[in-house]
């Protein structure tokens, strides 16, 4: 019986249960294409004890990340997201040269490059070797290891404690949420301040973003869930920040319990929010599956009305969160020909299940196509200004989530 990786309950409840699908970042090679892939099912689950939604942890880390697809640097807007970012921070908590900053999840450098940048000592604890290496190329040091307690302990012995560690859509990503917790605690000083961004569950649920459910992701936050789990290690929330980021994001700032100040008048009203919404009960997660039905049903009937018509219809960009939507709607090449990425590492590539080609962007003004699906519609201001081209010929953009939206762009 699945139990909850946070406080221990049995009483779960089914929030979606999406089928099962392959690990969205695994995407074939295309000798792999004869060969059988795994799947695992994608049930997502709510604690009605302490209220922390989540999948079984079928697939670990490793399995993930050691070598991984993502590179955050590919995406302009997310690197600039980082730079104001670590810009804010220097002011908000006075970091200067003598400063020390780790982050976890460090991917390829893409916002410690800043902190580098601005002559403050800085590491990357990465586990994935290849993003690590580009990191490393940026001149921003990296180790390559997954974050325990005894990991945030040993770079505390080697490089002394964090003034500010940095946690940027990891949180959702470990399976053992409590042990991570202490390892962030264990790098931070002891009047540090450690600062997590992961997506918000109210905005899932609210705007139907259940392509953001995927096996990387083990848990899904609430502040209220987020305050329960970073007390488990030692931390208190003592600040939020809503975010425009993935959707709709959180920015956690805490601080070891010890020192740390009363929650701020953000948490308190986001906290009410979130009970306003219901998901501190169970009402709030009532009708989700119905409303992910819903998106399922009108993309499926734009592609197969699109086909009959003789249209052309390819994606673009190959994120995991669009490997959950094409695997849900059971998506394959008769109604989307391809898609493409900016990432040269997944050209050439298939789509994990579905097994949708994966080609450069040039692709798209070579074929003019009709349409354009927009998988990573969390990027939707950025993509629309990139792919404004499209409407040179006519071309349209398609965004499924929240809902089916055909948009048309001016060259």
């Amino acid at each position: 019986m699945m139990t909850c990786r946070l406080c221990g309950s049995e009483n779960l409840e089914s929030v979606v249960d999406l089928g099962a699908t392959p690990p969205c970042e695994l995407f074939l090679t295309r000798d792999q294409l004869d060969q059988p892939e795994l799947t695992y099912p994608l049930h997502l689950r709510v604690c009605t004890s302490c209220w922390l939604a989540q999948l079984p942890p079928l697939i670990s880390p490793e399995e993930t990340f050691t070598e991984y697809a993502y590179f955050s640097s590919y995406s302009d807007s997310w690197v600039d997201h980082a730079s104001w970012f670590v810009l804010n921070s220097v002011v908000r908590l006075g970091l200067h040269a003598d400063s020390f900053v780790v982050e976890v999840a460090s991917n390829d450098g893409y916002l410690l490059q800043h902190v580098a940048a601005g002559g403050i000592r800085c590491l990357g604890i990465e586990p994935s070797v290849n993003v690590g290496e580009a990191a490393r190329e940026k001149g921003v040091p990296t180790l390559t290891e997954f974050l325990t307690p005894l990991t945030g302990a040993a770079v505390r012995e080697e490089h002394g404690p964090a003034d500010l560690v940095v946690a940027n859509n990891v949180y959702a990503h470990i399976p053992d949420v409590v042990g991570f917790t202490k390892g962030l605690r264990n790098l931070v000083a002891d009047d540090g301040w450690v600062s997590i961004e992961v997506q918000h569950l109210l905005s899932l649920i609210e705007h139907n973003q259940y392509d953001t459910i995927y096996h990387e992701h083990f848990q899904y936050y609430t502040v209220a869930s987020a305050q329960r789990a970073l007390a488990s290690g030692g931390l208190s929330l003592v600040d939020v920040e809503l975010l425009p980021t993935h959707g709709g994001s959180i920015r956690l700032w805490a601080r070891p319990a010890e020192i740390a100040e009363e929650p701020s008048a953000a948490v308190l009203d986001v906290l009410a929010r979130e009970k306003a919404a219901g998901l501190h009960e169970l009402a709030g997660y009532a009708e989700f599956a119905t409303r992910v039905a819903t998106v399922r049903r009108e993309l499926l009937a734009f592609l197969t009305t699109a086909a009959a018509e003789g249209k052309t219809v390819v994606g673009y960009g190959a994120p995991g969160k669009g490997n959950t939507l094409l695997n849900h709607c059971g998506i394959r090449p008769d109604l989307l020909s391809y898609t493409v990425d900016r990432n040269p590492y997944k050209h050439g590539r298939f789509t994990p299940g579905t097994r949708i080609p994966i080609l450069a962007p040039e692709r798209i003004a070579e074929d003019q196509p009709d349409y354009v699906l927009v998988l990573p519609w969390n990027l939707r201001d950025e993509l629309t200004t990139q792919l404004s081209y499209v409407g040179e010929w006519g071309g349209r953009l398609v965004f499924p989530i929240p809902s089916l939206e055909i948009v048309e762009v001016k060259p």
